[in-house]
C-alpha cells in the first residue's frame, strides 16, 4: 500500500528550510521525498496543497503508561500531533510492580481488572495487545522500584534491598526499558540518598540506558540539585536529562540565569543532554504534595489514616496555615468525590472563604473526601523565565501529562491543559520569541529523536518511519484552559503513525499502529 502526500510544504524536522514537496509512503516507511509530481502514482493520494507536512511530534516527558491500555486511541495526544511519548517519568512507572508498590490512585482505580501485570515485560504484552495509537518509550521509575522492594518507609535502603533494586532494574532494562527516572520530591524516592541513585544509575549506564530526573529541588535548592545531577553523571557516565526545567516560587525566579548558565555549561561539556519543558507557568501534580514531610510519609493510605485522627489532622492544618504558602496560587484540579467536584478549577483561598475555614482546613477537607487523590495546579513560575528557558536550543517539549479524552472514565477528570495543548502552545511561544518554523519543528521532532536515539524517527526523509502530520499551520492552536480543559487542539488534519492513518478530518479512524520502542 502506497500513500502520496501531494504538494505540501515539508518542514522535515532537521532545521533545514521548508520545501514544496511530495512525500511517498510505502507500508510503514517513507519511500521518497521529492518535487511535486516527480514521485509517480500511489494507491492513495492526499492533497496537501496549502498545508504543512512535518514529522510526528515527540512528547519527551509523559505519563500515559497506564492510560494507553485504557484509552489506546490516545485522543488528547493524537489531536495535538503527538506520535511518540516518553513515559515512566518523575520516578513513577507502570512497572515493575511488586511488594508494596502501588500505581498512582487514578491509574489503579480506573484500570480495574485491566491491571494484570507485574513485570515490565508483562505490561508490554498487555500494551501491545491494546494496539495503542502512539509509539511509547518506556522508562522505569525509581519510586516504583523502591516501593517494590523497600515499601514506603521513610528510611534509607539496606544493602540487601539496594541489591534487589539493582537486579529488578537490570531485568526491566533487559525487557525493553529505555532507562531510569527519578522523582526526588515524591514518596518514597525522597528518602533515598545519592549513593542509592548512583548505584541504580550505574546499572542503567552499563546497559546503555538513559536517566531523566525530577530533581530534589526546583526552587530553593535548585542549583544544589543540578550539582547532584552532574555529580551523578561524573560518577556513572550516564546520559542524563533534567525534567521540566523551572525555577519554582517567586523568591527563586532571580536564579534563572545562574540555572541556565550551569546547565548550558554542562550541555556544552557533554555532561547533560538538555531538558524538557511544558509551555505553561503552573505545575500540575497531587494536591497532597503541600503536606509536611511527616504527614506525607507512606503516601495516600497513611495520609488518610492521619486525616481521620482529629488531633493529627489539627496538627496538619496548623502547619499548612503556618507554611507561608500563597493559597491563591494553588488550584484544585481533578477530584474524585461528588462532594468535591465543584472545587475543580478553583483556588484554595476562594474555596476556604466559601467554606468559612482556613486554607489548611480546606485542603484537608478536600483530600479527606477524595481519599487523598486530588490533583492540584501550582502557579509558581514566571512567564519571563519560561521564555528564557524556551529560547535555549536544548529545550524540547514535554507535556508532563497523561493522555486524556473528553469521554469515558478519563473525561470525568479535570486535567491540566498541557494534556491537550502542549504542542501548539510550545510552537506558538517559540514563534513569538523569534524562533523559525524550521528550528521550532526540529525541537519537537528531530532533536528529541536524536537525543534518545530513536532510530529512523523524527525526520521526513527516505527510509524513516512514516510518523507524519498534515497541519493547517495557521490554525494549529490550543483550545484547552485551566477551567475547561477537555478541548482538542485545532489544525491537525491528519496523523499517520508507522504508515497508518489514525486520525483524519477530525475523526479517529480506529486504525492504530503505535509501537513499544526499544533502545538500539
Amino acid at each position: 500500500m502506497t500513500t502520496l502526500l501531494s504538494g505540501g510544504t515539508v518542514i522535515d524536522g532537521s532545521g533545514n528550510p521548508a520545501s514544496l514537496s511530495d512525500v511517498l509512503v510505502e507500508g510503514e516507511r517513507i519511500l521518497d521525498v521529492g518535487a511535486p509530481g516527480t514521485l509517480g502514482e500511489a494507491d492513495q493520494v492526499i492533497d496537501a496543497a496549502g498545508k504543512v507536512v512535518t514529522p510526528g511530534f515527540i512528547d519527551f516527558h509523559s505519563h500515559s503508561d497506564a492510560y494507553l491500555v485504557l484509552e489506546p486511541d490516545a485522543p488528547s495526544k493524537i489531536t495535538q500531533g503527538i506520535t511518540t511519548e516518553v513515559n515512566g517519568q518523575c520516578g513513577g512507572s507502570v512497572a515493575p510492580r511488586y511488594g508494596e508498590a502501588r500505581l498512582s490512585s487514578d491509574w489503579a482505580s480506573l484500570l480495574g481488572d485491566k491491571l494484570t501485570w507485574r513485570s515490565l515485560g508483562e505490561y508490554r504484552t498487555v500494551l501491545e495487545a491494546a494496539r495503542p495509537a502512539v509509539n511509547t518509550v518506556q522508562f522505569v521509575g525509581h519510586n516504583t522500584l523502591r516501593s517494590s522492594v523497600v515499601g514506603y518507609a521513610g528510611r534509607l535502603a539496606t544493602p540487601d534491598e539496594l541489591k534487589r533494586m539493582e537486579n529488578l532494574l537490570a531485568h526491566s532494562l533487559d525487557e525493553g526499558a529505555f532507562g531510569l527516572t527519578t522523582g526526588l520530591i515524591y514518596q518514597p524516592g525522597k528518602y533515598s540518598d545519592f549513593e542509592e541513585v548512583k548505584r541504580l544509575a550505574a546499572v542503567t549506564a552499563k546497559q546503555g540506558g538513559f536517566y531523566a530526573t525530577h530533581m530534589r529541588s526546583e526552587g530553593d535548592k535548585i542549583l544544589e540539585a543540578i550539582d547532584e545531577v552532574l555529580a551523578l553523571v561524573e560518577a556513572t557516565q550516564i546520559r542524563a536529562e533534567i525534567s521540566h526545567l523551572k525555577t519554582s516560587g517567586k523568591r527563586n525566579w532571580h536564579k534563572i540565569d545562574a540555572v541556565l548558565d550551569k546547565i548550558q555549561g554542562a550541555v556544552d561539556a557533554g555532561k547533560l543532554l538538555g531538558s524538557d519543558r511544558y509551555p505553561f507557568t503552573a505545575a500540575g501534580t497531587d494536591l497532597d504534595v503541600v503536606f509536611p514531610d511527616w504527614a506525607g510519609e507512606g503516601a495516600a493510605k497513611a495520609e488518610c489514616v492521619r486525616l481521620a485522627d482529629p488531633a493529627t489532622r489539627a496538627r496538619i492544618v496548623s502547619e499548612l496555615d503556618a507554611s507561608g504558602r500563597d493559597w491563591s496560587l494553588v488550584m484544585v484540579g481533578g477530584t474524585w468525590s461528588k462532594d468535591t467536584k465543584r472545587f475543580s478549577g478553583r483556588t484554595i483561598d476562594k474555596i476556604a472563604a466559601e467554606l468559612g475555614v482556613t486554607p489548611g482546613a480546606a485542603v484537608c477537607q478536600i483530600l479527606a473526601l477524595d481519599e487523598c487523590r486530588t490533583g492540584g495546579f501550582f502557579f509558581g513560575m514566571s512567564e519571563d523565565n519560561l521564555d528564557k528557558i524556551l529560547l535555549r536550543p536544548w529545550i524540547v517539549p514535554g507535556s508532563d501529562a497523561s493522555l486524556r479524552a473528553p469521554w469515558g472514565p478519563l473525561g470525568a477528570d479535570h486535567p491540566h491543559p498541557r494534556a491537550y495543548a502542549t504542542m501548539p502552545e510550545f510552537l506558538r511561544r517559540l514563534l513569538k520569541l523569534g524562533v523559525s518554523r524550521e528550528d521550532a519543528i526540529a525541537r519537537m521532532t528531530g532533536i528529541p529523536a536524536r537525543r534518545f536515539g530513536l532510530k529512523a524517527r523524527g525526520l521526513v526523509a527516505p527510509g524513516y518511519m512514516a510518523d507524519l502530520l498534515l497541519l493547517d499551520f495557521d490554525n494549529f492552536r490550543s483550545a484547552s484552559t485551566y477551567h475547561d480543559p477537555h478541548r482538542f487542539t485545532t489544525g491537525v488534519e491528519l496523523v499517520m503513525v508507522n504508515g497508518t492513518i489514525t486520525y483524519q478530518g477530525g475523526k479517529f479512524t480506529g486504525r492504530r499502529n503505535g509501537r513499544f520502542l526499544e533502545r538500539d
